[in-house]
């Protein structure tokens, strides 16, 4: 993204809610959606007398992505406390790391129109969220909800690497698939549980210095951290071309009118006041425990996609749609393990089965069509047993029937295919008795009318006949 010889600089820092039971540092649980102020203690609260206790489930999560990631794994852990009043924040700071994250270096790959580039990463560091401030329900006062005070965040703070809103949507992407394969959080941006500040400035083409930067928070969908980039970069360029000056400034994202505007002037770290956290003791991770949680990892999406192309020989547009969701990837694995083609897994998952469940609005945790089943009917197909259309007739009534055997429905359908030659030829006669004037034409050079003919057959056999049995009688008769 460029314009006038200009070119925009972009970091993003990434908050990961992480879907632990309980709280970073307190007890209790935290659910999307329930009612305000009942999912809170003494502790989240910041009530005198009360004190935090560190969630492990937070350094573990941590640590799996970091390794994920390919970040260099911190042993020595202390946390700190980060001063600032708003209302939403009872105690008056919250608690992080400072100059001690758990994870330094690593990257993010992304696949870009211009080919694959490598995103690097500053830190990732554990911290709790906040309460939420809500000014749209009572018309005199903003209303104070305290339920998500507490719940584990994970930062990940890339370094200025991006220079578009495409590449940005590529590496939010990336991050959401990463974090929903390690079971640390559901990465929903639309529940916040996956929330984006973007870091953007503007310099000359070829110039290495920076411009000044300006943040722009909380953005909650991918388009809007796109649109958000886009409207700034044009804002900045014009700045600068008016010889206005850019301040470092907190700016916010109007979706409705897809345009920023001045929140505040950016705070520096000193205004923060970072010191050591008092009340918690600092976390040692041993290098046995580390290796431990790599040897623990999952496969990961990029190697599981490499995978199918490699070993399963899928196309590249088949293995990204089978890996853009786990279960999905491990549902089309299972099929396979069943016993079906990778290639005829992979068009009835990502067809038939997700037609289905698009139609409903589901996932493929709910399909209530087993993988072993949905092998089973495949065999069907490959034995020409049942044709691709009666199996998607048979697809249908195993949905509507869990626990249902494949052959014994498309037997009680009447949907057994039709190979012998004697019965078939009956029907193929029958057919061209009745279209003589097409028999003509076609003989006549219109070749294209086998496939009238061939629809008639298959209506009149209730499309039990064999497709390619068929055809080769039709054209013995015909030619």
């Amino acid at each position: 993204m460029t314009h006038k010889g200009y070119e925009a600089v972009i970091g993003l820092e990434v908050h990961v809610q992480l879907s632990t039971r309980s709280k970073a540092y307190a007890g209790e649980g935290y659910g999307y959606g329930e009612a305000p102020n009942t999912q809170v203690s003494p502790v989240s609260l910041g009530l005198p007398g009360a004190l935090p206790r560190a969630n492990w489930g937070v350094v573990q999560a941590a640590t799996r992505l970091g390794l994920a990631l390919g970040c260099t794994i911190r042993e020595y852990n202390e946390y700190a406390r980060k001063n600032y009043f708003y209302p939403d924040l009872t105690k008056g700071y919250q608690i992080t790391q400072h100059e001690t994250p758990i994870c330094n270096g690593g990257h993010v790959a992304i696949e870009t129109s211009a080919g694959p580039k490598l995103i690097g990463l500053t830190r990732i560091h554990m911290e709790e969220d906040t309460g939420k401030s809500i000014h749209d329900l009572d018309p005199f006062h903003t209303l104070l909800d305290y339920n998500r005070a507490g719940v584990p965040l994970l930062e990940i703070v890339s370094e200025p690497d991006l220079r578009n809103g495409e590449e940005a949507y590529a590496y939010l992407n990336e991050i959401r698939q990463l974090v929903r394969y390690l079971d640390i959080s559901d990465g929903n941006m639309e529940e916040g549980s996956l929330r984006c500040d973007v870091n953007i400035s503007v310099r000359p083409v070829g110039r290495e210095a920076f411009g000044t930067k300006v943040e722009v928070k909380n953005l909650n969908s991918f388009r809007h951290v796109q649109k958000a980039i886009d409207f700034e970069f044009q804002r900045q360029v014009a700045a600068v071309e008016a010889g206005e000056v850019i301040y470092q400034e907190t700016r916010t994202f109007d979706a409705g009118k897809g345009s920023t505007s001045v929140l505040r002037i950016k705070e520096d770290a000193n205004d923060y006041r970072y010191f050591t956290e008092p009340d918690l003791a600092p976390v040692r991770l041993t290098p046995s425990w580390i290796e431990g949680q790599r040897q623990s990892l999952p496969e990961l999406p990029r190697a599981r996609k490499l995978r199918y192309q490699s070993e399963l020989g899928l196309s590249e547009y088949d293995a990204q749609l089978l890996t853009d969701d786990k279960a999905t990837a491990a549902f089309f694995d299972a099929v396979c393990a069943a016993g079906a083609p990778a290639k005829t897994a992979a068009n009835w998952i990502t067809g038939p089965v997700a037609g289905w469940l698009n139609e409903r609005a589901s996932s493929i945790d709910r399909l209530p069509v087993s993988a072993a089943s949905l092998a089973e009917l495949i065999g069907l197909i490959e034995a020409r047993t049942v044709s691709h259309s009666a199996a998607q007739q048979i697809f249908g009534r195993m949905a509507d029937q869990p626990g249902a055997q494949p052959k014994a429905l498309a037997e009680a359908l009447g949907l057994i295919q039709q190979s012998d030659e004697n019965a078939l030829m009956a029907v193929v006669d029958s057919v061209l008795a009745d279209w003589p004037d097409k028999v003509a034409e076609y003989q006549s050079g219109k070749k294209g009318l086998i496939g009238l003919f061939m629809g008639e057959v298959m209506k009149r056999s209730r499309g039990s006949a064999d497709p390619k049995v068929a055809t080769d009688l039709l054209r013995r008769r015909l030619d």
